[in-house]
Formats: structure tokens, sequence, C-alpha cells
């Protein structure tokens, strides 16, 4: 059975994750102005920003496998850990197959 806190994350939405949001993911030690926080959207923007900045015009290449990992292996790391390394609740929490989390752990090295 899911907690509290675990079935509310498993009904956020895009939309839910906003600043005045209880549940909004931020990064607390970002450059952001004091007193407020950034939502894991407006991170993920500044930092592909940055990243298309730093090109200076060279072509880019498997953009979404980067990004994509990028991201991937540290949320498995963050739900394994709350869940205690628990795969079936991380699944769920993850709306993914278990299965399917054990190729990503296996993937990330993780397992």
């Amino acid at each position: 059975m899911l907690s509290h806190d675990q079935d509310t994350m498993n009904t956020l939405t895009p939309s839910d994750m906003t600043a005045e949001s209880p549940n909004t993911l931020t990064d607390s030690d970002s450059a952001a102005s004091p007193g407020t926080s950034r939502t894991l959207r407006s991170s993920v923007e500044e930092a592909m920003r940055r990243y298309f900045d730093h090109l200076d015009g060279e072509p880019a290449s498997n953009l979404y496998q980067m990004v994509l990992a990028e991201v991937e292996a540290p949320l498995l790391e963050a739900v394994m850990q709350y869940t205690k390394d628990n795969q079936s609740q991380a699944s769920e929490i993850l709306g993914l197959n278990r299965g399917t989390l054990r190729k990503k752990l296996k993937t990330y090295g993780m397992l």
C-alpha cells in the first residue's frame, strides 16, 4: 500500500509542479532569487539553454538519450533510496512494470 506522499506523487501532473504547490520538485541550491524556488522544468530549461550556448554553433547529436540518461539515473537512485531498494514499491511509484525497472537499474549499474 502506498503512503499519502507516494500516492500524491503518483497523481501529480506537470501543471502541479509550481512554486505554490507543496509537492514542487525544486532545486533549492539553485541560483534562484532568495525566497523563490525553481521547478524541475525551469531547471531543465535553463540547463538546455546553457548547453546550446556552450555548443556555440557546433552540431548536437543524441540529445534525447543524453538528457534522458542525465535525468533517469538520479530519478531511479532517489526512488530506490526512498523505497529502501524495494523494487515492487519503486515500480509502482514510477509507473513502470517491475521488469522494466530492473532493466533500467541494470543499464545504470544499480543492480
